[in-house]
């Protein structure tokens, strides 16, 4: 085996590489976010209504 000495300082190919996996990472979260969005989540069918007395109530100035 024989010693090759790198003379660059940084590669190409490992910042490629990284780019590509954030951009994969954003496609996934947004394909999750649109997926979540989709589901129907049940809602309330009876209507909550509380009536508060009015004796209840003081006016601080």
């Amino acid at each position: 085996m024989q010693f090759e000495k790198k003379t660059r300082i940084g590669s190409s190919k490992g910042i490629l590489g990284i780019l590509i996996k954030i951009i994969l990472m954003f496609i996934i979260l947004g394909i999750a976010i649109i997926l979540i969005d989709r589901i129907n989540f049940p809602s309330p069918i009876k209507k909550i209504e509380k009536v508060i007395p009015n004796d209840n109530f003081k006016i601080i100035k």
